[in-house]
């Protein structure tokens, strides 16, 4: 089985791109890999990687705001799910967060994925009768296109 550990920039940045391109794909500039893992760094280590003989299987991405905890970027490498290392990263994740004092944890997953929905009703999550809104801010958070924001 994988151990999950506090994601290092040094030693994983490159498997964790790579595997956010093949499992995300996002076509958006604010959701490039490089980017979100700049900025998350820059604020807490809320993020973890299961690795297994140096190789990185999959991550997770948490966040606290001291509210509400969250959960993002949930992604196993496609040759090893249904294996348990998503649900293990998620609940080291949780682990993580009740840990800061959290006491409810959010995510968001797209309308129609029903088999990651699955994943997480398995987990104990339910869907919540809410809207998600959102507004990116490309010129307010720096963002430019891909390749001109190294």
């Amino acid at each position: 089985m994988a151990q999950i550990i506090t994601y290092d920039d040094n030693l994983h940045r490159d498997a964790v791109i790579a595997l956010w391109r093949d499992v995300f794909a996002y076509p958006t500039a604010h959701n490039r890999p490089e980017l979100a893992l700049e900025r998350k760094l820059a604020v807490d280590d809320l993020l973890f990687v299961a690795v297994q003989d140096g190789r990185v299987m999959g991550t997770t991405m948490a966040g606290y705001d001291g509210h509400r905890g969250w959960l993002y970027s949930v992604a196993v490498h496609p040759a090893w799910q249904q294996h348990g290392i998503g649900a293990a990263l998620v609940r080291h994740a949780e682990t993580a967060l009740v840990a800061l004092g959290c006491l409810k944890i959010n995510l968001q997953i797209t309308a129609g994925n029903d088999v990651v929905a699955g994943f997480y009703e398995r987990l104990g999550y339910v869907v919540e009768p809410r809207i998600s809104m959102g507004k990116v801010l490309p010129l307010e958070a720096g963002l430019a296109p891909e390749g001109e924001n190294a």
